[in-house]
C-alpha cells in the first residue's frame, strides 16, 4: 500500500503571525525589564532603606530644633498662657510645641539635659540608648535585641538653652515596613504593567500591521481573480507600510501596462499576420489543385516568398517595437553629435528620389547623450514616412538644431497632409491614414518614432493641413554626457 506523504511540522515560531511575534518579543522584553527592575529594586533597597531612615532621623531633629523656646517667668507669653507644654527648667521655663516633640513618622525625638536626663520624651523608647553620650550633628548606631537603632544628636544654642541637647532615635524596622510596602506594591503593579503593556502592544502591531493585511487580501484577490486592476489605497500617509503599499500599487501599475502590453502584441500579431498567412494558404491550395507549369510554380513561390518577406519585416519591427515599450532591448548611449547621424542618414535616404521628390538637410551640432541605432531609426521612419505620403516631384527638408536645452528635429514635406481628426492616431500602431499609399509599409513606422522619443523623454508633435504637408517636430534633452 502506498504510503501518504508525510507533512513536514513547522516550528511554532514559524506558525505564528506577524502581530503575535511582535506581541511575544514585546511581551518578553517587559519581562526582562520588570526582573531587571526587580533586581534592582531588591539590590538597592538597603542601601535606599539607612539612606532613608538616616534623612528622615536627621530632618525631624532638625525640625525640632525650633520647637523648644525657654521662657523667663515675667515672660508677657506666661501671662497670657501663649504656650503649649512648659517645663521647669533653672530660673524659668522650657515651652515645648508638642505636636512635633516626641514622635513623628515613627522618628522619636526627646529633650534632655547635660547630665542625660531626660526632661521630656518616651521613657520605654529612649531606655535603649541610655548612657549613650550626645555627640552633635553626628549620626551613632547601635543594635539591641537584633534590632538596628539610629541616634541623632543636636545641642540647643541660646538663652537659657545652652545646657540642653535634642536626641532623636529611630528603628531600623520602620524603614523596612515602609519598603516591604513599596516591595508589595511593585510585585502587584509591575506585573498588571506587563499585561497591559502585552495587551497595548497587541492592538497597536494590529493597527500598524493592518496595510500589510490589505496587501496580503489584494494579492490573494489578484491570485484567485487575475484582476490587476485591483489596489491597495490604505490612504495618505509617509510612513514605511504606507511607502510599501504605494510601491506595491506602483508595480501592480507597471504588471497591468505589461498584460495589457502582451495582450496588444498578441492581439496586433495575430490581425496583422493573418492577411500573409492566409495569402500563402491560399496561393498554396489553387497551386496544388491540378499539375502547374514551370511558370506557374514559380509565380506562387515568388508570391509565397514576398508575403513570408513581409511577415519577417513585420515580426522584426514588432519585436523592436515591443523591446522598446518594455525597455528589455539592450540599448547603450554614447554622447555623439546628432548632425553627423543626420547627415549620415539623409546623404543615403536622398538617393531614393521615390517619385521625384528631393531631400534637402540643414544641420547644427548638437551634442546628446544617445543610442545611435535607436536616433538613426526614428530619423529613418519620419523621412520613410515623408516618402511615402509625399507629393510627386515634391520635398521633403530635415532640419535639427538646438533650442534652449533641447535638441529640435523636424522633418517637413509638401504632400497629401493629415486631417485634423486623424492627428492624434497616426502615432498608433498599424494606423495608417491612407491604406491606398501605405500598402508598403507596416503602419509601426511612427508609433516607433514614438516610442524612441518617449525612451529619451521626447516628445514628438505634428502639424499638417490636408494637401499641404505635414511637419513632424522631434524633441528630446540635448548635453547629457
Amino acid at each position: 500500500m502506498k504510503k501518504s506523504p508525510v507533512k513536514k511540522r513547522l516550528p511554532i515560531r514559524k506558525k505564528l503571525s506577524v502581530r503575535l511575534k511582535i506581541t511575544v518579543w514585546f511581551t518578553a522584553a517587559s519581562i526582562v525589564v520588570v526582573l531587571f527592575a526587580y533586581l534592582a529594586v531588591f539590590a538597592v533597597s538597603r542601601q535606599i532603606l539607612i539612606k532613608t531612615i538616616q534623612d528622615c532621623l536627621v530632618q525631624a531633629v532638625e525640625n525640632n530644633v525650633d520647637e523648644v523656646e525657654y521662657l523667663l517667668p515675667s515672660s508677657q507669653a506666661l501671662k497670657e498662657q501663649r504656650y503649649d507644654y512648659l517645663i521647669r527648667h533653672g530660673s524659668g521655663y522650657l515651652d515645648i510645641d508638642d505636636d512635633f516633640l516626641y514622635e513623628v513618622n515613627e522618628v522619636y525625638t526627646g529633650l534632655y539635659d547635660e547630665h542625660s536626663g531626660l526632661l521630656y520624651g518616651s521613657d520605654s523608647a529612649f531606655s535603649i540608648v541610655s548612657g549613650m553620650r550626645f555627640e552633635d550633628s553626628r549620626i551613632q548606631k547601635l543594635r539591641s535585641d537584633g534590632t538596628w537603632y539610629y541616634v541623632f544628636d543636636r545641642k540647643l544654642s541660646g538663652n537659657g538653652l545652652d545646657d540642653l541637647w535634642l536626641r532623636g532615635m529611630v528603628s531600623e524596622e520602620q524603614g523596612e515596613r515602609q519598603m516591604s510596602g513599596m516591595i508589595r506594591a511593585a510585585v502587584i503593579l509591575l506585573p498588571l504593567w506587563v499585561v497591559t503593556a502585552s495587551v497595548g502592544g497587541y492592538l497597536i502591531a494590529g493597527h500598524a500591521l493592518k496595510p500589510l493585511q490589505k496587501i496580503s487580501w489584494t494579492a490573494k484577490q489578484i491570485s484567485e481573480g487575475n484582476d490587476l486592476k485591483q489596489r491597495i489605497d490604505i490612504g495618505e500617509g509617509d510612513d514605511e507600510l504606507h511607502q510599501l503599499a504605494s510601491t506595491f500599487d506602483e508595480m501592480l501599475d507597471r504588471l497591468e501596462l505589461a498584460f495589457e502590453r502582451e495582450r496588444q502584441f498578441t492581439s496586433d500579431a495575430s490581425h496583422e499576420l493573418r492577411t500573409p498567412m492566409a495569402v500563402i494558404s491560399a496561393q498554396c491550395d489553387y497551386t496544388l489543385e491540378r499539375e502547374r507549369t514551370t511558370e506557374e510554380y514559380m509565380d506562387a513561390l515568388l508570391v509565397i516568398r514576398r508575403q513570408g518577406q513581409k511577415m519577417t519585416k513585420l515580426i522584426n519591427h514588432m519585436l523592436d517595437f515591443a523591446r522598446l515599450e518594455t525597455r528589455s532591448g539592450k540599448y547603450p548611449d554614447a554622447f555623439v553629435d546628432a548632425a553627423e547621424l543626420v547627415e549620415a542618414v539623409c546623404s543615403d535616404m536622398k538617393l531614393i528620389r521615390e517619385r521625384g521628390i528631393t531631400l534637402e538637410y540643414e544641420t547644427k551640432t548638437v551634442m546628446i547623450s544617445v543610442n545611435p541605432e535607436l536616433f538613426s531609426r526614428l530619423l529613418v521612419n519620419l523621412v520613410s514616412n515623408a516618402y511615402r505620403y509625399g507629393r510627386e516631384n515634391g520635398h521633403i527638408r530635415v532640419r535639427l538644431w538646438q533650442e534652449d536645452s533641447s535638441l529640435v528635429l523636424s522633418v517637413a514635406d509638401d504632400g497629401i497632409g493629415i486631417a485634423r481628426n486623424e492627428q492624434e492616431k497616426i502615432f498608433r500602431r498599424f494606423y495608417q491614414a491612407d491604406a491606398s499609399r501605405g500598402g508598403e509599409g507596416t503602419g509601426l513606422g511612427l508609433a516607433m518614432v514614438y516610442e524612441i522619443a518617449r525612451f529619451y523623454h521626447g516628445t514628438v508633435t505634428v502639424e499638417s493641413v490636408v494637401d499641404q504637408g505635414s511637419t513632424f517636430v522631434v524633441r528630446m534633452p540635448a548635453g547629457q554626457s
